[in-house]
């Protein structure tokens, strides 16, 4: 096995394509769901004869409440299928915050639902609660099926909130997300089996499984046909790892028809390396080099276990990748002017973008010490190649340090408001940076924000 990797990256050219309207996807994502729930609250309407009494009322929302959840499930699956119209039009990044969201609606709706449905028969029956819960989960067709899947929800959101969320490795957070996929199969055979509206509703049946059968068939086609069609066609694999800073490697890889893959500069892989300790997760990391024929290059700070381990990686050693993915490319720029604005590990991307993105631009790169500028040879020769401004702020000796402001941005780029700005960064830099950017003036549409979080 030969190894390809270059003594330096080449340098690519800028592009010249000028800046791009917004893409009309998001907008139509969003009348295409709100039109989803509106469709469901229209299918219990025209189920919906009358309501008496307060039994009936709190059946109704019940009723109400399950029906959009079943249906937000569905909406959830479709977000994170990876589908390649929503990734690049939308981005990962943004696709994952609607998911977020996504998610704690659909739990707070299925939370309601089980009350309401359990109060309302309780005093349909004028039985105690508890018996009526009972008499649910153990008599309902289904319905302990059901049970299981929501506390499989509920284990799920648990784990997903913030203050927990903190405290669990990346690697264990995926995983346990995995257990989604077998609670909404769990909820599925519930809905069609006890939903008032699909009992006695011949339509609404079929509409159903059409809905989520199409959601099955994009996460399976997206996010498992397709990275096995491509592993076996583009067989990865390590060509060497080099130290770039304290605690920050870079990892090339080879293999077959790269150009095929059609990586764009700022995207993502996820990287599941096939050694002991490191083959059962799969972990999103961005190239740090324009992508190349002969190679690829991804450049990681230890900050995990996993991550750690990438230093001791062998030539060789296989590798499956699931990509390109995210919208964080020359796609999103609106103006003639950029700023990409980095921090830490979060230069990845924006080295990628700082070498290739068209027109006039500036790259402010954040690190705590001189030493941890990881690529900064690189950003030099870039810099003098294409005749752009790179400042590097460090916050130790003190004397070079600069506070993440607005009035420090316009110092260093008086022309900001006019600008694009690409922002990457751990979560307590980015933070500090949107709330400097707004201050500083940057409309909300022109900052591109690519979460480090993941």
């Amino acid at each position: 096995m030969t190894s390809t990797t270059p003594s330096a990256p080449a340098l690519t050219r800028p592009s010249r394509s000028a800046p791009r309207p917004p893409s009309p996807v998001p907008v139509l994502a969003h009348l295409v769901i709100w039109g989803g729930a509106a469709a469901v609250l229209a299918l219990w309407w025209s189920d919906t004869r009358s309501v008496v009494g307060v039994a009936g009322w709190l059946t109704g929302a019940g009723r109400i409440t399950g029906l959009l959840a079943g249906y937000t499930c569905a909406v959830l699956l479709v977000l994170m299928a990876r589908t390649p119209l929503l990734d690049r039009a939308i981005g990962t990044d943004r696709l994952a915050r609607w998911h977020a969201m996504g998610g704690r609606y659909t739990i707070s709706l299925a939370c309601a639902h089980v009350l309401l449905i359990i109060w309302g028969y309780s005093l349909e029956s004028r039985t105690g609660v508890v018996d009526q819960t009972t008499t649910l989960v153990l008599h309902y067709p289904d319905l302990l099926k059901g049970t299981v899947g929501f506390l499989l929800f509920l284990v799920t959101a648990i784990v997903s909130a913030r203050a927990v969320r903190r405290r669990v490795s990346y690697e264990t957070w995926h995983f346990l997300h995995f257990a989604t996929y077998l609670a909404v199969f769990l909820v599925f055979g519930h809905q069609l089996s006890d939903g008032a509206d699909f009992t006695g509703n011949r339509s609404a049946r079929p509409a159903w499984y059409a809905l989520y059968i199409g959601a099955a068939a994009l996460l399976v086609w997206y996010r498992f046909a397709v990275p096995v069609r491509r592993a076996l066609r583009h067989r990865l694999y390590v060509t060497e790892v080099r130290p770039e800073a304290p605690g920050v490697v870079s990892v090339y890889l080879s293999g077959s028809r790269l150009e095929e893959l059609r990586a764009e500069p700022g995207q993502f892989f996820r990287w599941r390396f096939l050694t002991r300790g490191l083959w059962w997760a799969a972990n999103p990391y961005s190239l740090s080099a324009a992508p190349h024929p002969a190679y690829l290059r991804i450049t990681v700070k230890a900050s995990g276990g996993h991550s750690a381990a990438l230093a001791r990686l062998e030539p060789g050693t296989r590798v499956l990748a699931e990509g390109p993915y995210g919208a964080f490319t020359a796609r999103r720029r609106r103006a003639r002017k950029t700023l990409l604005l980095g921090g830490g590990v979060g230069i990845t991307p924006l080295r990628t973008l700082f070498e290739t993105l068209p027109g006039e631009v500036t790259l402010v790169y954040r690190a705590r010490r001189p030493e941890d500028l990881a690529l900064r040879a690189e950003l030099d020769g870039v810099s003098a190649a294409r005749g752009a401004t790179v400042h590097y702020v460090v916050d130790e000796p003190a004397a070079y340090s600069s506070p993440l402001t607005a009035e420090a941005l316009r110092g260093l780029v008086p022309d900001l408001a006019e600008r694009d700005v690409y922002l990457c960064g751990p979560p307590g830099m980015t933070q500090a940076a949107l709330r400097a950017l707004r201050d500083a003036g940057v409309p909300r549409r022109r900052v591109h924000h690519e979460s480090f979080a993941l």
